[in-house]
């Protein structure tokens, strides 16, 4: 074989790739430091779950020193398989009714001024999840009065009585994630539907227009950039008054793969666009998570 034959042959590299590196913005700080090992033994003694660890949020380090965590009710497994999610999915355990108050106690042992209560799906038992978080809105304002609660629930399947429960149980934030565009639901919300949580926001503040509504969304999975604006437009004609913004990170190779990173200046840009179309306030960044500087985005809307 002659020199020029060889050159011309494909040369395959078998040495293991290196994972990519993270962008310098993309950055969080490890957690550590005496709050956040507190607060993690007081979830251990509780039984209680958070989502910042469930869903490996890259904001723990910080928001748990700030003494602020996400409490993830109804178990630790999910009735659904996202593509984007790490949260575990199985067959759950029967929903806790006294997990409630459990996290009511941990709420005002934290001396939280505003807490985040979210959970996994459980498409098994709408109404029962619907009632949960019932209780533990009512639990909070007796065991912690003052603080503000903000729910992020599931989409209870479309399941009108337990959306209605929710809505009647006047969370300060009324919170649902529409995480991704409608061309991507079949691959990434696995068991969700776009128009389900758009109806969802919409009877939300069809029945209760003084209620604040709440929803985010992650970039990153394919989507392109007009298909983000008319998701935007759709949120903001139901009048969804808080918008948040972050960046899709891979929990592992079993999720859907990531397609790309978005700059500073692309989730700026996003931003203005959304504050252009009428939210009240716009959270857009790369490390962005729905209940990132929840207590500032309240206060964003007028409430104290």
């Amino acid at each position: 074989m002659t020199p020029a034959a060889a050159a011309e042959l494909i040369q395959i590299d078998l040495s293991p790739k290196k994972p990519e590196r993270k962008p310098e913005w993309l950055k969080a700080r490890a957690p550590m430091g005496e709050t956040f090992h507190a607060l993690k033994a007081l979830t251990r003694e509780l039984g209680l779950h958070t989502v910042c660890e469930s869903a490996h949020c890259p904001n723990i380090g910080e928001c748990w020193n700030h003494k602020t965590a996400t409490f993830m009710m109804l178990g630790n497994s999910c009735t659904r398989r996202c593509g984007f999610c790490a949260v575990p999915s199985g067959k759950p355990d029967p929903i806790d009714f006294d997990e409630p108050r459990r996290v009511a106690y941990a709420v005002a042992k934290l001396g939280l001024q505003h807490a985040v209560i979210t959970s996994v799906n459980r498409d098994d038992d709408n109404t029962g999840a619907a009632r949960a978080f019932v209780e533990v809105i009512r639990e909070i304002r007796a065991q912690a009065p003052g603080c503000q609660v903000e729910v992020l629930t599931p989409d209870f399947q479309g399941t009108e009585e337990a959306i209605r429960l929710v809505v009647a149980a006047k969370p300060e934030i009324l919170n649902h994630n529409i995480e991704t565009v409608p061309r991507l639901y079949r691959v990434a919300k696995s068991g969700g539907r776009y128009e389900r949580s758009i109806g969802y926001l919409k009877l939300a503040k069809d029945l209760n227009p003084n209620q604040v509504t709440k929803t985010g969304i992650i970039v990153g999975m394919g989507e392109e950039t007009h298909e983000l604006l008319d998701v935007f437009r759709d949120l903001a004609a139901i009048k969804v008054d808080i918008l948040t913004i972050g960046q899709y990170l891979r929990p592992s190779k079993d999720h859907i793969p990531m397609k790309r990173y978005y700059t500073p200046e692309e989730f700026e840009f996003l931003k203005i666009e959304a504050l252009r179309m009428g939210f009240r306030h716009v959270e857009s960044g790369p490390l962005v998570r729905s209940s990132y500087h929840a207590h500032e985005q309240a206060q964003s809307t007028g409430l104290r």
